[in-house]
């Protein structure tokens, strides 16, 4: 297991909503002791699991500070929220969001460059941002939404050497690019979080940093099994590797919709509402395939010998 200081398994924030449309705090702060009892090491908060696209600028640092008081020293907490066009807009949203007393803050990867533009631009955008909040810690996150951005392995190799981040959320689902990143960052204090199931294992026998996904809403723990298993249980780790990869398939199901009515199935009641889905979406069949879920997870759990 990795000995950086960002590592382990770490869920991706989803946002109650009452059916008001007003953030649930009682259920967020429910949702966070679930994830510390679970085994997280940290959690990412105003994220696109939280939402962040459709949150306003208030609401996204209520969260953030909701969710620091939650965790209350007992767990790291990052959060990102970087939405904006405008570069200035852009650092006086992240400075607020450091003033929220987060861990880091995480920048999104495709607000720093438009699609088409190329690397200078990015790279220009990102040093403007961590010139003017020379205080600030920073990670990134190449979030799917609006588009995917994946960071070149040289910019990595040099926020390593310069200490510039401490995190990468990577969703490159890609085995070469994070062999070929980890090794590009090894030695340093810049942590590789994978955000992908299939390729998860490989990529912690490679050396990634830990675990950073969405289905951590559904079955964190197991998550937290594999990661301090892998190495001493090879065998049982790779079966639940496999069931992981096979489970992760609901995420196609509505979510995050989904993972309120699995979080209301195992003890943490919520409305079903969201600001980007539907809940009808969640329509009959895909409700019985998370209850299908909710009991494979329990028999895994009784082989493994974790509690609930």
């Amino acid at each position: 297991m990795s000995d950086k200081e960002y590592r382990g398994c770490w869920p991706t924030m989803i946002t109650p909503f009452t059916d008001g449309d007003k953030v649930d705090f009682k259920a967020l702060r429910a949702i966070v002791d679930q994830y510390v009892a679970w085994g997280c090491e940290g959690i990412f908060a105003v994220c696109q699991s939280s939402e962040m696209f459709l949150l306003s600028r208030q609401e996204k640092l209520d969260i953030a500070r909701a969710v620091k008081d939650a965790a209350a020293g007992r767990v790291k907490v990052i959060a990102s929220g970087h939405t904006e066009d405008e570069p200035a807009a852009q650092v006086e949203g992240l400075g607020a969001m450091a003033e929220t007393g987060v861990d880091a803050v995480v920048l999104v990867s495709n607000r720093l460059a438009k699609e088409a533009e190329g690397e200078e631009v990015f790279r220009r955008s990102a040093d403007a941002i961590f010139s003017q909040l020379p205080g600030v810690t920073f990670g990134m996150y190449e979030c799917p939404y609006p588009y995917r951005r994946l960071l070149t392995t040289e910019f990595l190799a040099d926020c390593a050497r310069s200490g510039r981040m401490v995190f990468l959320k990577d969703v490159s689902c890609s085995r070469p690019v994070l062999e070929e990143r980890i090794a590009a960052v090894r030695g340093s204090g810049l942590s590789i979080f994978n955000a992908n199931t299939a390729t998860l294992l490989d990529s912690l026998v490679a050396g990634a940093d830990g675990y950073n996904g969405v289905m951590a809403n559904f079955h964190l723990d197991l998550y937290v099994w594999m990661y301090r298993n892998f190495r001493e249980r090879p065998e049982e780790a790779r079966r639940v590797s496999d069931f992981l990869t096979v489970a992760a398939v609901i995420e196609a199901r509505a979510y995050p919709v989904s993972a309120k009515y699995h979080f209301g199935l195992t003890g943490i009641p919520m409305s079903l509402r969201t600001r980007v889905k539907d809940p009808a979406l969640l329509n009959e069949n895909a409700r019985l395939e998370v209850e299908s879920l909710v009991r494979m997870e329990r028999g895994l759990r009784a082989e493994l010998g974790l509690a609930g």
